[in-house]
């Protein structure tokens, strides 16, 4: 379980000013959770996921897992970026091997333990491509695989299918779904679109614009297993209302915040 209380977090702009990023973030996701998170441009959504995986620090409150304060990146999280990150020199195999390469585990058990994770996401035939040779989302299979290679306990995704066209969107959506339902793990995935949200998600967390702040959590009581019917649930009522609801909100965050001198970018 992850417990962030009173979380704060300021900049300092170009200009000297300060920046507030976030304000006071209360937030519990449980156990196993698949919690997807949205909010309008700049809101502190990937300030926040990087604060859970130690990336960079907080001025105020804590974040803990199952009980242990977070003071660093640690082995039980790992974190999917929407740039790939990959390493651009090394084969496929030794991208999904890298995470247990870091952690001193042998050659052969890293490769066996990345060779089926290739397969897993759809990658069997290119261990030893580069990723120069592959496509943006055969690039980002091989992100996923290698965060999934440690076996963390909680999987941190920053808008891991941004930069990829929607067909393949659309795809890596099924696919995760599908992994997630056979490895159960806690996911705080960062995204900008409320469709997305809504699918991958138990609950979806809705962030305020600037400060960011929770300004709402919302259920979502879709059944699981999704990776099987996705159309189908995409034609629900339930579906259909969540996601109206949510873009009514963020309307309503936007057109607030342009009120009062302009959408964060």
């Amino acid at each position: 379980m992850i417990e962030i209380r009173g979380l704060s977090k300021a900049y300092r702009g170009q200009d000297g000013s300060q920046v507030q990023a976030l304000a006071d973030v209360d937030l519990t996701v449980r156990d196993n959770e698949f919690l997807t998170v949205l909010g309008p441009s700049g809101c502190g959504k990937t300030t926040m996921l990087k604060m859970i995986a130690g990336l960079i620090p907080w001025d105020e409150g804590s974040i803990a897992i199952d009980g242990v304060e977070v003071d660093g990146p640690g082995p039980e999280r790992a974190m999917v970026f929407q740039n790939f990150a990959l390493l651009p020199w090394a084969t496929v195999l030794d991208n999904v091997a890298f995470g247990l390469e870091m952690r001193g585990v042998g050659k052969a058990e890293r490769h066996e333990r990345a060779r089926e994770l290739v397969t897993t996401v759809g990658l069997a035939g290119f261990e030893t491509k580069r990723p120069g040779e592959l496509s943006g989302g055969m690039q980002q299979r091989v992100g996923l695989a290698r965060a999934l290679a440690v076996q963390p306990k909680v999987l941190l995704m920053d808008e891991p299918f941004g930069a990829v066209d929607e067909q393949t969107r659309r795809l890596l959506q099924e696919e995760l779904l599908a992994i997630w339902e056979h490895n159960r793990v806690t996911v705080v995935f960062i995204t900008h679109s409320m469709e997305e949200a809504v699918l991958l998600g138990d609950r979806v967390v809705l962030m305020s614009a600037r400060p960011g702040q929770i300004s709402e959590i919302v259920d979502v009581p879709l059944e699981r297993p999704r990776s099987s019917d996705v159309g189908g649930l995409e034609r629900s009522s339930e579906y259909s209302e969540i996601t109206a609801h949510l873009w009514e909100r963020l309307r309503e965050m936007h057109a607030e915040h342009g009120r009062v001198g302009g959408i964060a970018s």
